[in-house]
């Protein structure tokens, strides 16, 4: 069973994760988000990993969706399966108080308005929803994260009809809504993100 989003009483912010790290595949989230909860003593939980119970919920595995990959292409399938990768967002935020959480790329992109304002909601009470990219220019973005797809998940997200997801991540508008700030990696080591985060934060090691 789908179990519904419910916002918080009168406002007030419940339990809730203590950062949200979310940006385009191959970004760096997952690492960021280990280092930073190494850094903090805080818990760091990956949805990518994770998701897998919450898509079940929802009716969706990663098997039923290489099958409809198969059946309908990336694009299509990726579509039909916003309503679980939206579930499953809003019930790993709610499983995991005080917690990091590095969502997958798809997990911040939606073309159905109705579920980006859900997880919109979702991510509200959140204190700190970091987007992470490599610079400020789509163009160069893109082209970072392509060679680090290339050379750690060996593929480029560039599917045989010539639809670039990677270019479609990097672009979305609705990440910019989600944030409460970007952090901009090129150039810095991930140590230095995450100290630089912590500072953002007002949240290093010694007081988190």
């Amino acid at each position: 069973m789908v179990i519904p989003y419910r916002p918080p009483q009168n406002g007030r912010v419940t339990d809730t994760p203590w950062m949200v790290l979310i940006g385009p595949a191959a970004a760096g989230k997952s690492t960021l988000g280990a280092l930073l909860a190494a850094s903090t003593g805080r818990r760091f939980v990956d949805v990518d990993e994770v998701g897998g119970a919450y898509y079940a919920e929802a009716g969706w595995t990663m098997a039923r969706l290489r099958e409809r990959i198969q059946a309908v292409g990336r694009v299509a399938a990726e579509r039909e399966w916003e309503p679980a990768r939206a579930h499953a967002v809003r019930r790993a935020l709610a499983a995991h108080p005080a917690a990091i959480v590095a969502l997958g790329a798809g997990h911040s992109h939606y073309t159905d308005q109705e579920l980006f304002e859900a997880v919109r909601c979702a991510l509200a009470p959140v204190p700190h929803v970091i987007l992470v990219l490599p610079c400020a220019r789509h163009d160069r973005s893109v082209e970072v994260l392509r060679h680090r797809s290339i050379s750690v998940k060996g593929t480029d997200w560039i599917n045989g009809d010539g639809h670039d997801l990677l270019d479609e991540w990097v672009r979305w508008p609705g990440n910019a809504l989600l944030a409460t700030a970007t952090v901009h990696t090129d150039g810095e080591k991930p140590v230095e993100t995450v100290d630089r985060l912590l500072s953002m934060c007002g949240a290093h090691p010694e007081v988190a």
